[in-house]
């Protein structure tokens, strides 16, 4: 599969996992593993990850030389208490400067709040964070984003943790036309199909947590996962037949065949 570049680094895997909801540590690292996922994200207000001395941390289970950690703004509300949480991230992760944005508004179906995820994307952009930031599926949206800065645009398919699949296909391509920046499929998948009709629509990567993690069995779900962002990439990059009701010539050729005898 051709790799994914994000603010001029390379990585071989197009699915991004969330280290969230699992049992333990352990089971978290297997299901990364599963996954074949380089970048990791993780909530800073939710995960210990040096923060908490004397307790299990992350790092110990999927230390930072062998994975790229995304630190994100779960949890947050507001774009202050959002850059206050991921400028605690830079000095956790010695300048760690590569994060996810999000700042919801609403703590039922935690959708984005996009007025505030404006203001923190600016301050962060400002700060010299390279931002990937979780937004609504608006293509307006979008572009504001990208242009302020962002290095990625991450809509959502649909609610966080609702695993309802892609809802709104003909935004995504909307947004997925407009940019020049990585789109990640981010929130509400919930099975390999949603994850493979995503790369399908030309989105670059795709990120997930709830839908491995929740799983009955969260680490074969992530193999799936895995080889669903796989084939959905390689159909894309294929390109499929056109959609038509019925095909006007046969897909096996006639000519030549032997016409049957009069009686």
């Amino acid at each position: 599969m051709d790799p994914l570049i994000i603010a001029g680094r390379t990585f071989d895997s197009r699915l991004l996992i969330g280290t969230g909801k699992y049992r333990d540590f352990a089971e978290t690292r297997a299901a990364i593993d599963a996954s074949g996922a380089q970048i990791v994200t993780v909530a800073i207000r939710r995960t210990n990850i040096g923060q908490n001395a004397g307790e299990p941390s992350l790092l110990d289970a999927l230390p930072p030389s062998q994975f790229t950690y995304l630190p994100n703004t779960a949890g947050c509300y507001n774009a202050e208490d959002a850059v206050r949480t991921l400028r605690l991230a830079r000095e956790l992760l010695d300048g760690h400067d590569l994060v996810k944005l999000e700042v919801l508004g609403d703590p039922q179906t935690l959708f984005p709040n996009m007025i505030e995820t404006l203001a923190a994307a600016r301050t962060l952009v400002a700060d010299g964070f390279k931002v990937m930031v979780y937004c609504s599926d608006d293509p307006i949206m979008a572009q504001e984003l990208e242009r302020i800065g962002c290095v990625a645009i991450m809509p959502l398919a649909s609610l966080i943790g609702s695993g309802m699949g892609i809802l709104n296909p003909w935004n995504l391509q909307l947004i997925i036309e407009k940019a020049t920046v990585p789109v990640v499929v981010d929130a509400g998948v919930g099975t390999a199909s949603d994850a493979a009709i995503a790369m399908e629509l030309g989105c670059d990567a795709v990120l997930m947590n709830t839908a491995v993690a929740k799983a009955r069995d969260p680490i074969r779900m992530a193999g799936a996962m895995r080889k669903a962002v796989e084939a959905g990439r390689e159909a894309f990059l294929a390109g499929r037949m056109p959609k038509k009701l019925y095909s006007a010539s046969p897909s096996s050729p006639v000519g030549g065949l032997i016409e049957p005898r009069a009686r």
